[in-house]
């Protein structure tokens, strides 16, 4: 007995051979996925941020943070200070950048934490909040600040939260050696002290554009085997993009 074969499924099963087959030479593409570490340096010869506003702020670039005079005189080279208690803000003894400013808060203080807090101004907020620092950080292959160079990182972070444990940042990723502008743009909350803060992948211009994802900020403690004078906030930063 002869069975007659439908053309249709035969038909149908020849495209479902040639899909499979298709799809075993050209596999379905993971999100790309790289890191780069990016090196925030307050302080020092050469640093990369600066704060620009806010209490900290003036106090980082040696200004008094008052607009009259306020019935003494301080003593040479000092600042006023309207702390809640009088007290100066704590410094680091390296280089004297104040405590709670940049990426890595008290642990610019050079010494033992064990005691100490967020200082406070007199409304009750940090003495950091809404300070504003412009960046313009190196981004690196690897963790130490002499290793390969992949661009810059330019753009602020702003802290954000009344007790000085988060920083606002929005900066775009300005990778070297495309043959486009290569530009990838984050924002996000980054967390003081956490292990672990994401940023969102806003979009990208060159071999970015049209990207989106999102990328995990590790801090990491600098190797120490390059050497600089300012007080430096070491990121690992793995983006994962999608198109």
């Amino acid at each position: 007995m002869m069975i007659k074969q439908s053309p249709f499924l035969f038909s149908t099963a020849i495209l479902f051979t040639v899909a499979v087959f298709a799809a075993a030479l050209d596999p379905a593409p993971e999100d790309p996925i790289f890191e780069l570490y990016m090196h925030d340096l307050l302080g020092g010869s050469s640093p990369t941020a600066r704060p620009i506003t806010g209490l900290l702020g003036n106090i980082y670039n040696g200004q008094v943070p008052f607009a009259k005079q306020i019935g003494f005189t301080p003593p040479e080279n000092g600042i006023a200070i309207p702390n809640a208690n009088g007290a100066l803000p704590t410094v680091n003894g390296i280089n004297g950048v104040p405590l709670g400013t940049g990426l890595s808060g008290t642990a610019y203080s050079g010494q033992n934490l064990n005691g100490i807090q967020t200082q406070l101004g007199p409304d009750g907020l940090s003495l950091g909040f809404g300070t504003i620092t412009v960046i313009d950080d190196i981004l690196t292959s690897g963790p130490d600040l002499g290793s390969q160079p992949l661009g810059k990182a330019q753009g602020v972070y702003v802290a954000s939260s009344a007790d000085g444990s988060t920083q606002m940042m929005a900066f775009t990723a300005m990778l070297e050696g495309g043959e486009y502008n290569d530009n990838l743009n984050f924002y996000g909350i980054y967390r003081i002290g956490s292990a672990m803060s994401h940023l969102s992948v806003t979009g990208g211009t060159g071999r970015f554009k049209s990207a989106c994802g999102f990328a995990e900020v590790r801090p990491l403690i600098p190797s120490g085997q390059h050497q600089v004078d300012g007080a430096e906030s070491l990121l690992r930063i793995i983006v994962h993009l999608k198109y």
